[in-house]
């Protein structure tokens, strides 16, 4: 990306604006840099842009050094929504970030991701049932996603990296900001075996305001989320409630019943959360096989009928999962595990627009 465009994203992302204006900015001006020279008549134009965000915008000052400097110190790189490297999950959820910032790799396979999130004073049953279950997860090639906090975010991304598996870091401030400052080694670790991400600019600080609205980030990049020791306060269960409005399944460990540490976990279990007390749980509950799937072969044997008929079903066009589901004569819940299954294999590939393809 040219240092000019570089310059304007980050600009704009400097100015905090709320999601959906950013993304408004961005898709009416093909290049970021338009924007700073547009016209308080332009800018006004622009649907759900308000005068007082006008003026923001017109009146943002230039990027310091200081930022300039942060930035290209910070190993990161910006990705676009529109980028392929964007993670496509992220896309499908409400005020999707229309900017990410990423120190790591993200991979095609973290579309298979389960969150791991919980209170940051857990108790040593707590902190060891998250690395525990974070180990089994990555096992199944599934990477753990967390919000880099102490406590059970930080046991969970440890038994995955312990496990040689994926993880991210979804962080509440700059991916260049180590918080909790003790954490630095760790998100080091992160980086070189999965991603610290952010939505906010290097240099950000950790205001507490942020880790709320990050969270929708942790459950919007995972299939599931697994509350592990939460209070009725804690801030993991924003995480579960996010996960539940993007229509995904939330998960939760029951606790000791005389500690209120778990107290928010066995609220989630009432109202209808999957109790999980063994990782089989969670990838049953997912439509994964109860053993680590193998290494994609071009051996099909070991697939069930309906696997194979999926995969003799497609092609290298995109198919449209309702018009697969109708030709199958499959529902779409059971088609959707089948499909997902398979890409596990890496024998198919979801495409925009909730299509699948056959991998050649």
């Amino acid at each position: 990306m040219e240092e000019a465009r570089q310059r304007a994203l980050l600009r704009l992302a400097h100015l905090e604006l709320p999601p959906r204006r950013l993304l408004s900015l961005l898709e009416q001006f093909d290049d970021p840099v338009e924007v700073f020279r547009a016209s308080r008549h332009d800018l006004l134009r622009i649907e759900g842009m308000t005068e007082a965000a006008a003026v923001r915008i017109l009146n943002a000052p230039e990027l310091s050094a200081e930022a300039w400097q942060r930035w290209s110190h910070s190993n990161a790189r910006i990705l676009t929504w529109r980028d392929d490297g964007y993670p496509a999950p992220l896309r499908e959820i409400d005020d999707f970030p229309p900017l990410l910032f990423v120190r790591g790799s993200l991979h095609e396979r973290d579309r298979f991701a389960v969150a791991i999130v919980g209170t940051r004073k857990p108790t040593p049953y707590g902190k060891s049932v998250a690395e525990q279950l974070a180990r089994e997860l990555s096992r199944y090639g599934l990477t753990v996603v967390s919000g880099g906090a102490r406590g059970i975010d930080t046991a969970a991304h440890t038994g995955a990296l312990r496990a040689g598996g994926r993880t991210i870091a979804v962080l509440g401030c700059g991916v260049d900001v180590a918080y909790p400052p003790e954490s630095q080694s760790l998100f080091n670790e992160i980086a070189t075996q999965g991603a610290v991400l952010s939505e906010y600019p290097p240099g950000t600080q950790p205001d507490a305001w942020r880790f709320p609205a990050r969270n929708r980030i942790v459950s919007g990049l995972s299939l599931g989320v697994l509350v592990v020791e939460a209070p009725n306060d804690s801030g993991a269960l924003i995480t579960a409630t996010h996960a539940l409005e993007q229509g995904k399944p939330v998960f939760a460990v029951p606790g000791n019943i005389h500690s209120g540490q778990s107290a928010g976990c066995h609220r989630l279990i009432k109202d209808g959360a999957t109790l999980v007390d063994s990782v089989e749980d969670i990838v049953r509950a997912l439509g994964i096989v109860p053993e680590p799937p193998p290494e994609r072969t071009t051996n099909t044997m070991h697939l069930t009928t309906t696997q194979q008929e999926v995969l003799r079903a497609l092609s290298l066009t995109p198919k449209h999962v309702d018009a697969l589901a109708d030709e199958l004569r499959l529902s779409v819940a059971q088609l959707n595990a089948e499909l997902l299954i398979l890409e596990m294999h890496n024998m198919v590939r979801r495409q925009p627009g909730n299509a699948y393809v056959r991998v050649p």
